[in-house]
Parts: structure tokens; C-alpha cells; sequence
């Protein structure tokens, strides 16, 4: 298993309810990489999200892991950008293509203390970073 997603898993039990982990997912928020100005455009921006949400793929560097970063006009959901890069960035394609993500989610029991509208942005987010790492794996096919 991957140790980020153990990092997440753990932090998540040790928190005694909800109220203290999502001051953990906004805290992570907090820590995002900035975006510059410039890397906020409609071809960063994901569709599907109540908030406005831009997430930035680096190209991959020499062992071909992929870089996110990303920023919300909203903290919650940009602590929930958080947990997406913890569990996908610094990644082969193939590792983020192989992520069971809704495990991970269930796992963490995250689905069911999120609002609908969050949630579909959650998976709109998860599709664009799955999206970038399959345009990886097809230009190194």
C-alpha cells in the first residue's frame, strides 16, 4: 500500500470525529503549493465543481512521476484538493491509474461526510487527474 494513503488512513482514525478531521482537511489546504495567477485559466479549471477548483499537472520529470497542484476559492474543498494530491501526486501514471479510489475513500469514510455537490466535485477533480495521468500512459504507449 501506498504510505501516503497510509499517512491519510492513520491520521483519519487517530481523530477522534468528524469536527477534528476536517480541521485536518482544511489544515491540508492551507499547505497547497500556490498557484500563480497565470495558471489560473479555463483549461486548469475543473468542471463539475460548486467552488471554483484549478488543478496543474508539471510534466513528468526523469522517473516519470507527475507533479499536482491546485487551489480553491473555498476551504473545504481546497483541504479536499489536499487529500487528492497526497494520495496521486508524485506518481507514475500507472500508480495513479492503478489507485483504487473509491476503496480509499471508503476507507476513509470521506463520501459519507461530504455534501453531494462536494462529492461530485471530488470525483470531477479524481477525473482530471486520472485524465492527465491516461494521456501519460497513451503518449508512452
Amino acid at each position: 500500500m501506498d504510505q501516503n494513503i497510509d499517512k491519510l488512513k492513520t491520521t483519519f482514525e487517530l481523530l477522534p470525529d468528524w469536527e477534528e478531521r476536517y480541521r485536518y482537511i482544511i489544515d491540508l489546504g492551507r499547505k497547497l503549493e500556490p498557484l500563480d495567477e497565470a495558471e489560473r485559466t479555463e483549461a486548469t479549471r475543473v468542471r463539475g465543481c460548486m467552488s471554483q477548483v484549478w488543478l496543474v499537472a508539471d510534466d513528468a520529470d526523469a522517473d516519470k512521476k507527475l507533479h499536482f497542484r491546485g487551489d480553491s476559492d473555498a476551504h473545504i474543498v481546497r483541504g479536499l484538493i489536499g487529500v487528492l494530491l497526497m494520495i496521486y501526486s508524485d506518481k507514475t501514471p500507472r500508480e495513479i491509474a492503478d489507485t483504487d479510489i473509491q476503496q480509499v475513500f471508503a476507507d476513509l469514510n470521506l463520501e459519507q461526510h461530504i455534501t453531494m455537490n462536494r462529492r461530485n466535485g471530488l470525483y470531477s477533480m479524481v477525473e482530471t487527474i486520472q485524465r492527465h495521468a491516461a494521456t501519460r500512459l497513451d503518449a508512452s504507449s
